[in-house]
């Protein structure tokens, strides 16, 4: 069990058959993930970014039964094309969370790691271990768990994408 402080870290990895050419624009599109994740409803590119660049910024729809709607500012913080993609909630100088995709060749096929860390700053679950410090670590497990399952889900979806 870790606490919000420790920075805990989900990573899912699937094994794709498909070059790193061939997810790249996968990964890089920041509204594909919302065909697949049940939180994660959608994004947009902030004026005068109109696509995936490092330190472009966009705003991402997010929906959760326990929170509501909200909607985040987000900039592209990891930008290696093939390689990886990443950005960073909060936007550059006060991020809560870090999200990344990574591509890792071997042959004809592609490691697809879907990777977040919590913990950078005040976020939707501040409220909560504010309110009962006690199960902090309940807390946070828990939402990990939710993270793993939407990880998940949509690095399969990418698989089945990609390999379609």
């Amino acid at each position: 069990m870790a606490l919000y402080s420790d920075h805990p870290t989900v990573t899912v990895s699937v094994e794709v058959d498909a070059s790193p050419a061939d997810l790249w624009p996968l990964i890089s599109d920041i509204s594909l993930p919302a065909r697949f994740s049940e939180e994660f409803q959608g994004a947009t590119w902030t004026e005068p970014h109109t696509g995936p660049s490092l330190g472009a910024r966009f705003t991402g729809t997010n929906h959760h039964p326990a929170i509501g709607e909200w909607t985040v500012p987000c900039s592209v913080a990891v930008y290696e094309p093939e390689r990886a993609f990443g950005w960073d909630p909060g936007g550059p100088h006060a991020p809560f969370t870090k999200w990344r995709f990574t591509l890792e060749p071997d042959g004809s096929t592609t490691t697809l790691t879907f990777s977040a860390q919590m913990g950078f700053g005040p976020s939707g679950l501040t409220p909560a271990i504010e309110a009962m410090p006690d199960r902090e670590e309940q807390i946070v497990e828990r939402r990990l768990g939710e993270w793993r399952t939407n990880m998940t889900a949509t690095i399969e979806g990418i698989k089945e994408l990609a390999e379609a």
